[in-house]
């Protein structure tokens, strides 16, 4: 069974990365639309989707499925790598609720943020995902 948690475990955390990587793309674009136009409400709705329906299930798939197998693997609670995977992880959880929030303004037409803000951030995943990634892999320590 351990191969079958590892496996939804990887597709639960690509599911969530897809999102992490794709709405503040979607903020971008949203910008750019006048409030209460009939592109503006799309993002809203498409925003609302991709959080509600993809991006939560799967970050509480990914905490799930990655805490059994931490727990199926006790002994790696000795490693500081996990620790520091964890830490990240836990960042990437903040990250994905200043998402939520940010989604929220947009969605009450209260965003205050311009197109560059959401650039920005939307390299905060990937820099959180190369450290994770290295983390698991190399186990530099």
């Amino acid at each position: 069974m351990l191969p079958w948690l590892k496996a939804l475990h990887v597709i639960a955390v690509i599911s969530w990365m897809a999102g992490l990587l794709y709405l503040p793309r979607l903020f971008v674009y949203h910008c750019e639309a006048e409030a209460g136009s009939k592109q503006a409400e799309t993002f809203k709705v498409m925003e609302q989707r991709l959080l509600r329906f993809i991006m939560n299930p799967a970050m509480i798939v990914v905490w799930v499925t990655g805490s059994w197998l931490v727990w199926e693997h006790e002994h790696m609670l000795a490693q500081p790598w996990l620790w520091a995977k964890f830490a990240l992880v836990v960042v990437l959880t903040g990250y994905h609720h200043a998402l939520g929030a940010w989604r929220k303004d947009f969605a009450a037409d209260r965003n205050r943020r311009d197109q560059r803000f959401y650039r920005l951030a939307n390299e905060v995943p990937t820099v959180l995902m190369i450290a994770i990634v290295v983390l698991v892999v190399v186990k530099p320590f």
